[in-house]
């Protein structure tokens, strides 16, 4: 039971952090200032895809333990799988927006990861 737990407030925590993006999107943009109506495109697609993605991550996993008790094999192949995007994820974002002077750009690979972990602990204790 602790390992569903510890997967479900991952996956939670994906979601919750996917949604953030959403919300966040439009102050994003305002905050690049006067740039060029495709450069703003591009910026709302991106940060909606990246918070749709996330939702998804979430929603899957919680799918998977809701609908497999979360411990077949091809639930764990799920969770790994989607541990595996939440830290590709944590090092692109690590590399890219941390480096940005802005502390919730800072929270995506920490948040990422501990998602990642998260998931992952489950799986295995």
């Amino acid at each position: 039971m602790a390992n569903l737990i510890l997967i479900i407030v991952g996956a939670i925590l994906t979601m919750v952090w996917g949604v953030a993006h959403l919300f966040a999107t439009k102050g994003v943009v305002k905050d690049f200032g006067e740039i060029s109506k495709d450069n703003k495109n591009i910026i709302i697609m991106e940060w909606i895809i990246e918070g749709i993605t996330l939702i998804f991550i979430g929603v899957l996993v919680i799918l998977v333990s809701l609908i497999d008790s979360g411990m077949s094999t091809s639930s764990q192949w799920v969770y790994l799988s989607c541990s595996i995007l939440l830290f590709g994820l944590a090092i692109l974002s690590l590399f890219t927006g941390a480096r940005v002077n802005f502390i919730v750009f800072k929270l995506c690979p920490v948040i990422f990861t501990l998602s990642g972990v998260l998931i992952l602990v489950g799986i295995y204790i």
